[in-house]
């Protein structure tokens, strides 16, 4: 592609404390095989060598600006800042958290996967964390689904096309358009974003490996995952979106599906878990969505959890390690995760970058 003939493309990092791996990210966009691309960094108030390491960046190429924030933004509410500071004459936006890094051929296929198809408002590609390749793709063939299908497939659980924010990139007017962009009280907010574009445009895939994530165990999305939020945030989607996309056969077999890993996973907790905070935010899951917390259906959970771990013991004591790991890395840190994400308690969540 012509450099003349390329829309111009923003790329946003948010950042906080990330020194060990920032100049990693930098490097990646900067060695894109794209050119017309512009690159903001917004620090929020990093304690450590992050800003310095930015602006180092931004004093050898001239595609790169730093932007300070003058207080500390929660998490998501940094997010929502930092693509604020996009250009009004770019056509393409896409986000690289500060501990990620994208192929060099990364923005060249998603523009690719763009360009010809209008409708597409985002573009997404197969993510590697660590050793894992995550998201399920499209068949080799096709390159652009029609949003609806795209969630539809999502909340049916046969299609992840769409995950962190790294993976995607999206529309320019999209993103100006809705303000906030993240839903700031969602631990989730990447997935209801895309889920609100879609509603009106189209998803486009690179297949291939474009973006690579480092695994945390102690980053806010592993926390929050460890806690459950993730259950909030998918039935958030289908009382929201499922109407929708879903007839009523499909609606309800999406809420029972949803339901039934919900209860067991509290089933499992039931052993483990003591924190008054912990419950208290589930029970109030329920009711935000009009639902019944149903003891009974807790309790027979449990009972089968406990058969579970008689029939077998070695799964279960690994399960035990494993909570109990995580619970010496989250610490306080979930507790306020998951008393009230989006509130006062959020930014303590901010310690935590995903």
């Amino acid at each position: 592609m012509a450099y003349n003939s390329q829309p111009l493309v923003s790329v946003v990092t948010p950042v906080y404390n990330e020194e060990q791996h920032l100049a990693t990210c930098i490097e990646s966009v900067r060695n894109q095989t794209y050119s017309n691309w512009e690159y903001t960094i917004v620090d929020n108030c990093s304690s450590d060598s992050s800003r310095q390491i930015a602006l180092k960046y931004a004093a050898i190429d001239s595609r790169i600006h730093v932007c300070v924030n003058e207080r500390f933004l929660p998490m998501l509410a940094n997010h929502n800042n930092a693509l604020r500071k996009i250009s009004p004459h770019s056509k393409y936006c896409k986000m690289v958290f500060a501990d990620d890094w994208i192929s060099p051929v990364c923005l060249e296929h998603m523009v690719a996967v763009a360009e010809p198809h209008p409708t597409v408002g985002i573009v997404s590609a197969y993510e590697q964390s660590g050793e894992q390749i995550r998201l399920i793709g499209l068949p080799r063939e096709q390159i652009v689904v029609p949003g609806r299908d795209a969630c539809r497939g999502f909340l049916m659980d046969k299609l992840l096309l769409f995950g962190s924010q790294n993976t995607v990139m999206y529309r320019a007017d999209l993103v100006r358009a809705r303000d906030p962009f993240f839903v700031e009280s969602d631990m989730y907010a990447d997935f209801e974003a895309c889920f609100a574009l879609l509603r009106t445009s189209d998803l486009g895939f690179v297949h291939e490996v474009a973006t690579f994530a480092t695994p945390r165990p102690q980053s806010a999305s592993a926390i929050a995952s460890d806690a459950g939020a993730h259950f909030r945030s998918l039935l958030g989607l289908l009382y929201t979106y499922g109407p929708d996309i879903l007839n009523a056969d499909e609606f309800e077999a999406v809420r029972e599906r949803i339901l039934g890993q919900y209860y067991r996973f509290l089933g499992r907790r039931i052993y483990l878990e003591r924190s008054l905070a912990f419950w208290s935010y589930h029970r109030e899951t329920f009711a935000a969505l009009g639902l019944e917390f149903s003891r009974t259906r807790l309790a027979k959970s449990a009972a089968r959890q406990l058969i579970g771990s008689i029939k077998s013991p070695a799964s279960t004591w690994e399960s035990i390690w494993r909570v109990s790991r995580l619970r010496r890395i989250r610490s306080a840190d979930m507790r306020h995760i998951v008393s009230g994400f989006g509130a006062d308690h959020a930014e303590r969540a901010n310690d935590l970058e995903r």
